[in-house]
């Protein structure tokens, strides 16, 4: 995941405040959206290491690459594929 678990946490606490300051969501718990919502932006963001991690999985063991090799090197190529900025 690209960012940092605090990080995400922190962007699920003003999300909940903005949705709550618009109007667009109510609740008394704030803090237990705020843990809901952390977990799922969480979950989210995790998704793209997870297909990659599974995509890729075979040619790890065969080479011997560790995840963190492999995980930057399919990023980069990815990046030169679509012209993507990381």
């Amino acid at each position: 995941m690209i960012f940092s678990k605090d990080y995400v946490g922190y962007l699920a606490r003003q999300t909940v405040k903005q949705l709550v300051a618009e109007k667009m969501i109510h609740t008394d718990k704030p803090a237990l959206v705020n843990e809901r919502v952390a977990t799922q932006m969480v979950d989210e963001l995790s998704l793209e290491d997870r297909i990659i991690l599974e995509a890729f999985q075979d040619d790890m063991r065969k080479t011997g690459a560790s995840y963190p090799e492999m995980f930057k090197k399919v990023k980069n190529e990815l990046a030169r594929k679509y012209k993507a900025v990381l």
